[in-house]
């Protein structure tokens, strides 16, 4: 794969743009372009691009996730598909905000993909679980931008609270993290072993735990531990609205994962009316890592159906 299949766009800007290493620009705005709109336009946001195909297909992770979740997803896709794999905000090497809102993570999302890697034409766009929710709400909200939406694992609608210290409970899992001394911790697999009796999974801890960043001889929570856990009802909510997204729509769901009910299908069918639904067996909530040669099958033949008869 050549350098400028592989772009990243990261750091704080000097001004109202990220350069980016091929040269290009991504625009953030300056608080002087804001006019008092809050944090939305001027959080940056760090992606990885991979493949060079005609193809555009942008991947949105969970929570306590990274853009790089999806690589084998994005590079089984093949030459034809040219992936951005997205660092959220709050997550990986992407900025913090002070609140979790979902409109306003879904505009820093669109802004940065109309000025840089949908500023040609709209895109394929899926999102897993909270990603998911970014998803559909940049979807409602401009829907000029997304050609096509998956949405994996996740409902338009608030979560019931799971069964505590259960895997799905984030505010057992994430709390477990913020009480972790980092302090004490010399290597991450002391980390792992002090998270063994909160976190019994070792798949689940080897999930939270790349998360763990060794810095200035120590070690750091890459993302915003403190305002994630502390949003956690935000996050596990889905926002009203009346608008609808007319596009195709491939709704992807673990057969063993709780987070979708058969309750949760008018909503959806409100929202996102060509909506085809799938269920992926033997998998749970992660679908793409459990089940990734059935995820990518279904996602492959989706996106090749066109735009004007998939979904339908």
């Amino acid at each position: 794969m050549s350098p400028a299949a592989v772009r990243e766009a990261r750091g704080t800007p000097p001004d109202s743009a990220i350069r980016r290493r091929d040269g290009r620009m991504e625009h953030v705005q300056s608080e002087s372009e804001q006019s008092g709109a809050g944090t939305a336009g001027r959080v940056p946001i760090s992606a990885q691009e991979l493949g060079a195909g005609n193809e555009r297909v942008v991947f949105l992770h969970g929570l306590m996730g990274r853009g790089k979740n999806f690589t084998t997803a994005a590079r089984g896709l093949g030459e034809d598909y040219r992936c951005l794999l997205v660092d959220l905000p709050n997550h990986g090497e992407s900025a913090w905000t002070d609140r979790f809102d979902y409109a306003e993570q879904a505009d820093l999302v669109a802004d940065f993909l109309a000025s840089g890697f949908a500023a040609q034409g709209p895109v394929n766009l899926v999102g897993h679980s909270m990603g998911g929710k970014t998803a559909m709400t940049l979807a409602l909200r401009h829907p000029e931008l997304v050609e096509r939406l998956v949405v994996v694992d996740i409902a338009p609608a608030r979560r019931p609270r799971p069964a505590k210290g259960s895997s799905s409970d984030f505010t057992h899992l994430l709390g477990s993290l913020a009480a972790l001394d980092l302090g004490a911790i010399e290597t991450r697999a002391e980390a792992d072993r002090w998270l063994q009796e909160a976190i019994p999974s070792r798949t689940v801890r080897g999930f939270l735990l790349q998360n763990l960043r060794r810095v200035d001889g120590g070690f750091r929570w890459q993302p915003n531990l403190a305002m994630l856990l502390a949003n956690l009802d935000a996050i596990g909510d889905f926002p009203r609205t009346e608008a609808h997204f007319d596009g195709p729509v491939l709704w992807i769901a673990g057969e063993r994962s709780d987070y979708i009910g058969e309750d949760d299908l008018p909503e959806m069918k409100r929202l996102f009316p060509r909506t085809t639904r799938v269920a992926v067996k033997d998998s749970g909530h992660w679908v793409h890592s459990e089940q990734p040669g059935t995820f990518l099958d279904i996602l492959r033949y989706f996106l090749r159906q066109p735009a004007g008869g998939a979904g339908r």
